[in-house]
């Protein structure tokens, strides 16, 4: 394992679509949730415990071995928007293409295959992980820190935040996403044992609510 691949992995500038998107910070600010650097803490929290546990999850859990297939209509059932679901599986059908060239692997060929419109996306980055040598932890990670980098990243742009104010964020949640990304890894090794209701599904109703007010709006700064 070479833990360097994982700064590459989770590297904001890895060509995996990730920038296009804002974690459903977008609709939260237009909706007058997220005003400032302390609204945006309480956003990323929220996302954290649960769209971050569950991504993790997933990811984790492909790493470990779990069918793809089988963890890819599990993240179907966790995300109840259409939006969400379409904006999973474009992100991960990006992520797949860096992957393929970054980390050349039969398995992430045979995804490709399998998903020609592309899998969801903390499925694809499991098994890119797995590609690169990194194990659940890592994968766990990842997943986790995405899920809260994304909305602190895109709130720079969309209320002008001070950059050291968002980043201040993402410092203050750490311990936290230690913590999340423990207890996806947990419930990934149950999946072995337990099929994959084992892994949470935790919900963020708001999320799912602003995903699709967000997909119908004429002009947007982000897909998501």
């Amino acid at each position: 394992m070479t833990r360097a691949a994982l700064l590459v992995l989770a590297d904001g500038r890895f060509p995996a679509g990730g920038h296009a998107h804002s974690g459903g910070a977008e609709a939260a600010v237009k909706a007058g949730r997220i005003t400032c650097a302390a609204s945006l803490e309480d956003f990323c929290r929220g996302r954290l415990h649960t769209a971050g546990l569950v991504a993790g999850a997933l990811a984790a859990a492909t790493v470990l071995g779990t069918e793809p297939r089988e963890l890819d209509a599990a993240a179907d059932a966790r995300t109840p928007s259409p939006a969400l679901r379409a904006a999973a599986r474009r992100l991960g059908r990006q992520l797949l293409r860096a992957a393929r060239a970054s980390w050349p692997s039969d398995e992430l060929e045979a995804l490709a295959r399998e998903f020609p419109k592309g899998a969801h996306q903390p499925v694809v980055l499991g098994l890119a992980a797995r590609a690169a040598g990194l194990g659940p932890m890592d994968a766990a990670h990842c997943a986790a820190y995405e899920s809260v980098s994304g909305p602190a990243t895109a709130t720079v742009r969309l209320l002008s935040l001070d950059p050291f104010d968002a980043t201040g964020v993402l410092a203050r949640l750490a311990p936290e996403l230690d913590r999340v990304a423990d207890a996806a890894v947990r419930a990934a090794r149950r999946v072995a044992d337990e099929g994959v209701d084992a892994l949470p599904a935790a919900s963020g109703p708001l999320l799912e609510v602003g995903a699709q007010w967000h997909a119908d709006w004429p002009v947007r700064l982000f897909a998501s």
